[in-house]
């Protein structure tokens, strides 16, 4: 039978109860179940012979042949460089220096909600219905990311970045600070929208000001983002300033603790895992980063084992939680797994459940989203497994993990509004802004002092083509 022929998008938007075939609770998989979703919530879940019995009046969808599924988690993005994307490839590391900051500090308010806006929606199209941005260069007002990402209806944890070092000039911390203070009164109660405080890296920012802003995100209850041990260069420049790597720096001035989220993570000692650890704090594994650009794969496996709270972030690179999964897992084996003989390297249900549950809770949204149970917001996705790659089934978190595709998710659901169909938007039309896009994209970067150390791949070609015609 053709799934398409099974429902509709008007179906899925005006059921009350959804009895997949599959339903991914935080125990697994299970079958014979179904979700009741009330004022945007899973206000009942159990047995479709139980929640038929206690909700006879409420509109049932049956979806046969279909996984509901929580919504997939990105701990780390940067919402605001999707303009980028492929200048950075094959560039080596700290192409922010080279690329981010130059774009970012050229964007104005129209390029803040373009790109922002495109981001939403590639990560929706990614399976992704919470995003954790680390925060822009430009130095325009939030509120275009905000209209960006809520027009589209995707969750955002925004960053607010609080950087007070600009080369060697320590910047006026108060200016600094009450606008930090702003930022978490302004979203503290927004539907989509939580505020989170950052500092991009922590040599740019004094000691007293990564103090201040990690204190003031732990008493809001919010998280304090920061880039820490992804690069050589930036563990040598902190061992050289201080005498101590990063993140021991921000354990010994205070900045480390149960509100922290650390992205990346990945040159780590094993003091400095039994430092996080013991701390409680949380880190961003990103592990298509490390593939294209990094120094390191991050120990996430053996973090995990040490009790340390992990997510799984894109780091803006490519929003697709299916592929970001089988990275995360394929990184762990070729990086640590091999040499040692472990062939299950998480046993893939640890990838899926930090990508979701996981990623969750260390963004400060663990109460919210991330699971299919009671009282959690219905963010979640409806996905095809009547497809050829996954027949037979015999192991679902693992298939989930290495096979599975984003163009199997039929719906993508937020707040218990459906969002996506079959990849598109269901309440406007996405061409107008990508040919607005193309159009800002070619001004921003021709404006952005850029500077890049490879050659685009086509003047790689030729030269290439040269060479062995001169060997010929």
């Amino acid at each position: 039978m053709n799934n398409a022929s099974l429902f509709q998008s008007q179906d899925l938007a005006q059921a009350r109860i959804l009895e997949p075939e599959h339903l991914l609770l935080p125990k697994g998989p299970v079958g014979g179940h179904a979700v009741v979703i009330e004022e945007g919530r899973f206000s009942d879940i159990g047995t479709v012979q139980d929640i038929t019995a206690r909700h006879p009046g409420l509109p049932r969808l049956s979806l046969p042949g279909h996984l509901l599924m929580p919504g997939f988690v990105d701990a780390h993005h940067h919402v605001t460089q999707s303009y980028g994307k492929s200048l950075v490839y094959g560039e080596p590391s700290e192409i922010f220096r080279r690329v981010w900051v130059p774009l970012e500090s050229t964007l104005n308010a129209r390029h803040l909600y373009a790109s922002s806006k495109l981001s939403a929606l590639e990560a929706l199209r990614g399976g992704f219905t919470t995003v954790c941005d680390a925060g822009t260069r430009s130095s325009e007002d939030l509120d275009a990311i905000v209209q960006a990402t809520t027009d589209v209806g995707i969750r955002c944890v925004l960053g607010l970045i609080c950087n007070d070092k600009h080369s060697a000039v320590l910047l006026d911390a108060e200016p600094i600070l009450a606008r930090a203070q702003a930022h978490l009164q302004q979203w503290e109660h927004h539907d989509l929208i939580s505020p989170s405080l950052a500092i991009s890296i922590p040599e740019a920012a004094s000691d007293a000001m990564l103090h201040r802003i990690y204190a003031m995100s732990e008493e809001a209850g919010r998280v304090f983002q920061t880039h820490a041990n992804e690069h050589l260069v930036a563990v040598e420049r902190s061992l050289n300033a201080h005498g101590r790597r990063p993140i021991e720096h921000l354990a010994h001035i205070g900045a480390l603790g149960s509100a922290s989220l650390l992205a990346h993570a990945t040159l780590v000692t094993p003091s400095e895992i039994r430092l996080l650890a013991d701390l409680n704090a949380a880190v961003s594994y990103n592990p298509v980063a490390s593939a294209w650009k990094g120094n390191a794969v991050a120990p996430a496996e053996a973090m995990r084992v040490q009790g340390i709270r992990l997510g799984m972030g894109t780091d803006g690179t490519r929003s697709d939680a299916f592929r970001m999964m089988d990275y995360g897992e394929a990184a762990q084996r070729f990086a640590f797994g091999m040499m040692v003989g472990d062939s299950s390297c998480g046993a893939g249900w640890t990838w899926l459940d930090m990508a979701t549950r996981g990623g969750a809770d260390v963004i400060g949204l663990g109460q919210q989203t991330g699971q299919i149970r009671v009282g959690a917001q219905a963010d979640f996705l409806v996905v095809d497994l009547q497809v050829p790659e996954m027949t037979p089934s015999w192991d679902l978190p693992w298939e989930l993990v290495r096979i599975a595709a984003r163009d199997q998710i039929r719906a993508v659901v937020v707040q218990g509004k459906l969002r996506l169909w079959e990849g598109q938007p269901v309440d406007w039309d996405p061409l107008p802004l990508l040919e607005e896009v193309r159009e800002l994209a070619r001004h921003a970067v021709a404006q952005s002092d850029i500077r890049k150390l490879h050659a685009p791949s086509t003047e790689h070609l030729a030269r290439h083509a040269e060479q062995e015609k001169a060997m010929a």
